[in-house]
């Protein structure tokens, strides 16, 4: 599964022939950022306080290289806790001991000048048995810090859970209503929120139907059914067709936020068993990319291997988008991925480019996220 697969995810190993630059740098001032890779802390000391001070490893996809954060101070409150979602570069953590649950902006406000901000959460109440801790994915409506600003929380099975953090004291559960229509195979959908409809959108089924949800959760809590039509479908042989009808896909469904533009991407990973007994191992095969087109008869989602400016980031954080020429050397019409492998997949010939590891980061990390552009 997915999820499984990447909760220890390595690194592909340092190849020093391929290595011509210093791969590591410090952060010594704010500036406005590429999307970065979250790579982990290293523990500097403990304070009296029960805080501790770190240094944050980020991972610069356009030069490959790690960047250090050096001397942040992690709150008591985070230092006992582990993190378990991301969304607009704010992370949803949960304390180890009680299991409460709370919004911080620590990878986000990474400025000397930067105040932390924290927000407690409710505590989650799994709908199946033995699901609270298994987070799929999250997705916000907008900055926590914002009063009316929603949280939405996928777990690993059907269930999706939404709370205002500035005025609800539980938790709103609508798994009740996907498991009464029956919704089986949602485990590999992510959840987003689309800025242009105000909506939580959730993939349905193969990616051939979309799920959504208003912010209006306490007077309807059942979701609003989509069905996609798909134009332009790409011309494969019978046999990759057959190949990627046995590899596990995951549906992503991302909007850029300048134009309200949105791109289904659908993403196969070939499975392979290990000889080193192992077990098995999945890479990237290909991704799929539609784009969307409201008409009146209903919403047709067209292939495409050009989707311009832009390029798209998929991790276990809220997917987005970004166009390349906001941050300089970002590679356009590109899709950057960790999960099924580290790399940038190039829509246009579909070929892709493996990251190495860069020279003393870690070897294996837990949850990889990507953290969206802002000001470090």
């Amino acid at each position: 599964m997915f999820r499984s697969f990447i909760r220890h995810f390595k690194l592909p190993p340092c190849n020093h022939a391929l290595i011509h630059k210093k791969h590591f740098r410090l952060f010594s001032s704010s500036l406005t950022t590429t999307p970065f890779l979250l790579l982990g802390t290293t523990l500097k000391y403990n304070l009296p306080d029960g805080s501790d001070i770190r240094d944050v490893l980020l991972f610069d996809p356009t030069k490959e290289e790690m960047l250090t954060v050096p001397n942040i101070t992690f709150p008591e409150e985070l230092t006992s806790s582990r993190q378990i979602g991301s969304a607009r570069g704010w992370g949803i953590f949960s304390n180890d001991h009680d299991r409460s649950l709370c919004i911080s902006d620590l990878y986000s406000s990474l400025s000397p000048k930067s105040t932390l901000t924290m927000i407690p959460l409710p505590s989650l109440v799994a709908v199946h048995s033995n699901q609270t801790n298994a987070i799929w994915n999250v997705a916000m409506s907008s900055s926590p810090r914002d009063q009316d600003c929603v949280v939405a929380v996928k777990l690993l099975d059907r269930q999706l859970s939404l709370c205002r953090p500035h005025c609800d004291m539980r938790w709103t559960n609508v798994g009740e209503i996907l498991a009464e229509n029956n919704l089986q195979k949602l485990e590999n959908s992510s959840l987003m929120y689309s800025k242009r409809e105000r909506r939580f959108y959730l993939p349905g089924p193969g990616g051939n139907s979309l799920y959504s949800w208003d912010l209006h959760l306490k007077k309807n809590k059942v979701p609003s059914f989509h069905e996609l039509m798909f134009r332009d479908l790409p011309e494969l042989d019978d046999s990759e067709w057959k190949l990627l009808g046995w590899c596990c896909r995951t549906e992503h469904l991302v909007e850029l936020a300048s134009s309200g533009q949105r791109f289904l991407v659908k993403w196969y990973a070939q499975r392979f068993f290990s000889s080193s007994h192992e077990g098995s191992n999945y890479t990237t095969r290909r991704f799929m990319v539609f784009r969307e087109k409201k008409m009146t008869e209903g919403r047709y989602m067209h292939y495409t291997e050009d989707i311009g400016d832009v390029c798209i980031f998929i991790s276990m954080s809220e997917a987005f988008c970004v166009e390349a020429s906001s941050c300089s050397g970002l590679k356009p019409n590109s899709i950057y991925f960790i999960g099924h492998g580290f790399g940038i997949y190039n829509l246009a010939d579909t070929t892709i480019h493996h990251f190495q590891a860069p020279e003393g980061a870690p070897t294996s990390f837990k949850d990889p996220y990507w953290l969206p552009p802002s000001c470090i």
